[in-house]
């Protein structure tokens, strides 16, 4: 297998005189869909390429930011997913406005890496999985691979529930949760039909799903009418007054359910679907430039409705009880009333309760616009799913599916444990999976962030665009502290669970999982410059023509 792939890769990289060519970087962009086409080959990449307007007198133009709009806000939708929405909502419930400034602070910390992402799709021609399949080992590399695609799968079954519980919301009970988890399933269908009419017209359908979402959940905003006072304060003073514990898991999970781990991959792959001459410098340059705007206009838009989402929740439901929740029910007559118990217990919310309790309080109007806006979420988490795993199989595989096949199989794999959990189980369990997998993500963040900050903090690959001494090490603080809170993340998931056998075998685990990021870590440290750890790392800062030579032997 091994040899195999070395050979398809040695075949599809462009060679001249028997060396890899390449302009800003050691390594060789994959052919392109027409090359592929010629060579009989199924292609998945993007198939047409957005023309850039040439205004090359003007120091910005807006003609050109509209050519580059797409790939971010496509990358947006990650910020956007059910996990997120489920993330807001408790965080508002349980903290009011005090945790406001977490969420933009992650979302920063997002935009940020999203840049690094983007500067790597451009800069190299490649995305994050294709410089990993040419830059790492191939046990590291199958090793990344098998963890990215947990992390999208987990995204998927996000998807998969969000969608259910949303048809279950606006049927009124009518559609089950294991039917609506079923019903997903043409979600594959209606994405290949979206996919064949070109990737604008596709972009665009995700601007409008955005929208949906913005419309939605901004409803809901204006109908609470919270107070704009205590939103300003708990945005911009990074204070939590009376927080304990729970507030403080509450935080982690914000940061854990923003930075998602795949997304890295899909940015580096959506930024080449873009006209960019590759050769020229400042054409580079600029197009980093525009997808830097494009990405902060999206997730800014992307902030602004999970503010939406946090600001309904603290003003309408903080420090409210389930015994206050479930005397406003049964003044309203909903059938959920029993969904809350009759005590003074604080009240527990997830997107299924979210919608009864905005149902109870403010009219069965509210109850639909929000499940709108969930099954809004929910489609529009299919794209990311899809492209992540379809780039993440090619780059770090060297296979190439067909889409139809790739959806079929993340699909299947997710919806199975949903499935079972939905038939078997109740509504509290399915939405609690969120939990399980916001956690199961946030263990796969390293394996995302660690390689983008190495590969373009390398300037064997990035040449002039590699990382300067700023970005690598307030990169390296970013990444490091990320990745600690959402290990404290796990480890209190871990340990609410209560099982001696479960604690044991997480221990097993955490060594092997400990030893493969230190492995990471040492390559990327190499990268930043700490040259005294170089011995026998594959990923150096040397200069091209050695990874060159490197890479032929590899290969």
């Amino acid at each position: 297998l091994v040899l195999s792939l070395g050979e398809k890769l040695q075949q599809d990289s462009p060679q001249e005189n028997g060396v890899q060519t390449n302009q800003y970087s050691a390594i060789s962009p994959p052919a392109s869909p027409v090359d592929q086409e010629q060579d009989g080959g199924f292609s998945t990449y993007f198939e047409e390429k957005v023309p850039i307007p040439n205004d090359a007198n003007q120091a910005f133009s807006f003609r050109k930011l509209w050519a580059f709009t797409g790939p971010g806000f496509l990358m947006s939708i990650a910020y956007l997913d059910p996990g997120n929405i489920e993330s807001d909502l408790q965080s508002g419930a349980k903290a009011g406005f005090k945790l406001l400034w977490v969420l933009l602070g992650a979302t920063i910390i997002g935009l940020l890496l999203q840049r690094l992402a983007a500067r790597l799709g451009v800069v190299t021609g490649m995305h994050l999985a294709e410089v990993c399949n040419r830059q790492y080992p191939t046990v590291p590399r199958i090793i990344l691979w098998l963890m990215v695609e947990l992390a999208i799968i987990g995204s998927d079954m996000q998807e998969v529930i969000g969608c259910a519980i949303a048809l279950n919301l606006l049927s009124v009970g009518r559609i089950p949760l294991w039917a609506g988890v079923l019903i997903t399933i043409t979600d594959t269908f209606v994405f290949l039909f979206l996919d064949k009419y070109g990737l604008r017209k596709l972009e665009a359908f995700f601007g409008f799903l955005i929208t949906v979402m913005a419309i939605s959940f901004g409803y809901e905003y204006v109908l609470v009418k919270p107070d704009q006072g205590e939103l300003l304060k708990g945005m911009f003073v990074p204070y939590c007054a009376g927080c304990g514990p729970v507030q403080l898991v509450q935080a982690v999970g914000i940061v854990g359910a923003v930075i998602m781990p795949h997304n890295i991959y899909l940015h580096s792959a959506l930024v080449k679907s873009r006209d960019v001459d590759r050769k020229n410098k400042n054409d580079v340059k600029e197009a980093n430039k525009y997808f830097f705007i494009e990405s902060t206009i999206a997730l800014f838009i992307s902030f602004l409705i999970n503010v939406f989402v946090v600001a309904v929740f603290a003003q309408a439901f903080y420090n409210k009880t389930n015994m206050d929740v479930n005397a406003e029910c049964n003044m309203t007559g909903s059938p959920h009333t029993d969904l809350f118990p009759l005590n003074n217990a604080t009240l527990e919310v997830d997107i299924y309760k979210g919608g009864v309790v905005l149902g109870c309080f403010f009219g069965p109007a509210a109850l639909y616009i929000w499940a709108i806006g969930i099954l809004a979420a929910g489609q529009s988490s299919t794209m990311t799913g899809t492209y992540s795993g379809q780039f993440v199989m090619e780059g770090f595989l060297n296979l190439r599916w067909s889409r139809f096949a790739r959806v079929l199989l993340t699909r299947s794999i997710a919806i199975t444990p949903t499935l079972l959990v939905a038939i078997f189980q109740d509504v509290q369990h399915l939405t609690g999976m969120n939990d399980f997998l916001n956690v199961l993500q946030s263990l796969q963040l390293p394996f995302a962030l660690i390689p983008i900050l190495t590969f373009t903090s390398l300037t064997s690959i990035m040449n002039d665009f590699a990382n300067g001494l700023f970005w690598k090490i307030s990169g390296g603080i970013v990444i490091l502290a990320v990745c600690a809170i959402n290990m404290y993340f796990v480890v209190v998931y871990i340990t609410a669970l209560n099982s001696v056998l479960l604690y044991v075998f997480a221990a097993f685990l955490s060594i092997a999982y400990l030893c493969f990021v230190i492995y990471l870590a040492w390559h990327c440290l190499i990268a930043l410059g700490v040259s005294c750890l170089d011995f026998g790392s594959r990923v150096s800062n040397r200069p091209a023509v050695f990874i060159e030579e490197q890479s032929e032997y590899d290969t």
